[in-house]
């Protein structure tokens, strides 16, 4: 498998989301539709500090080819110590650099959306990531702007720092995740330059992802949570369907959960439960079904009210 990027004819992208888009999950979507996923937003710091924690996040499955590490940090010395320290992990084909997290801990850090209120800086930094890493690509995960909008401007910092793609989230830092997502703005990022922009925010099911291709003129999506409790919406998208089949959806919920068992052992019947909580929402018997698995911790009875609750 090639690491290589196509973004001739689009890709579908797992946006990083903290706490759920580890190594399980990142390999059922990529299994079922994802061209490229990226790691769990890695601290800089605590790169430069060799935490344990952080190089278990940094891990990914087989079946990620490509795989982008996704970076935080504001200082430009400890960006580059972490970028020479993911130069010896083999596997990785890009380092994206976070420009959009809107959690204040990491705002007050003057990290993620922070950077959109100091331009020179974010510049400096993709800079200094494309100067000193061994990696095929570089990119950024940018909003629009921090309180105004001003998507031109951030998206030809990102092109002339070097990146060679981008990832457009279309809301500002202050409309947080309940804003309008503003698709027209993202129409105006890619137009104001030449790399590949994916357009990012809202996207929900196979209708919407359509319509956002249309309004952004973006050829490839990213989507975070929208997947959560929905990772078939990558299967749909890139199969054309407006509707998937029961059995493929206990498919994937099965895979989901082997996989969570497999990487976290007994521990992940439990972690597994908020899962099953977004995949049972809306159907006949959740709430009965929730309380059941709520108290289980055996792997193979888990397994039966799984294959019980959605294959009927």
């Amino acid at each position: 498998m090639s690491d290589e990027i196509d973004f001739t004819q689009g890709i579908l992208a797992l946006a990083p989301l903290a706490g759920f888009t580890d190594l399980p999950f990142r390999s059922v979507v990529k299994k079922f539709g994802v061209d490229l996923t990226f790691s769990e937003m890695i601290s800089s710091n605590a790169l430069k500090y060799n935490s344990a924690k952080t190089f278990e996040m940094i891990k990914k499955s087989p079946l990620e080819v490509p795989y982008i590490v996704q970076i935080a940090g504001s200082d430009i010395d400890v960006i580059k110590e972490a970028v020479l320290i993911l130069n010896d992990i083999e596997g990785i084909a890009g380092i994206d650099l976070n420009c959009g997290c809107p959690v204040p801990k990491v705002v007050s850090q003057e990290a993620g959306s922070s950077l959109l209120l100091n331009l020179p800086k974010m510049q400096a930094i993709l800079e200094t990531i494309k100067k000193y890493s061994n990696k095929r690509y570089t990119s950024a995960k940018v909003r629009l702007g921090f309180n105004t909008k001003i998507p031109e401007e951030i998206a030809r910092v990102c092109e002339q720092g070097g990146a060679d793609f981008m990832s457009v989230h279309g809301r500002t830092r202050a409309g947080a995740y309940k804003a309008e997502v503003d698709y027209e703005a993202i129409a105006r990022a890619r137009e104001s330059v030449k790399i590949p922009v994916i357009a990012n925010g809202d996207i929900t099911s196979y209708e919407k992802a359509l319509h956002v291709k249309e309004i952004t003129g973006c050829k490839s999506l990213m989507i975070g949570r929208g997947a959560i409790g929905n990772p078939w919406i990558f299967y749909q998208i890139k199969n054309e369907l407006h509707h998937v089949d029961k059995s493929k959806i206990l498919e994937i919920v099965t895979d989901h959960y082997e996989r969570m068992v497999e990487f976290y052992g007994q521990k992940g019947v439990c972690i597994f439960r908020k899962h099953l909580h977004t995949y049972s929402k809306g159907l006949a018997g959740a709430s009965d079904f929730r309380n059941r698995i709520n108290r289980i911790e055996d792997e193979s009875i888990m397994k039966e009210e799984i294959v019980n609750f959605f294959g009927n």
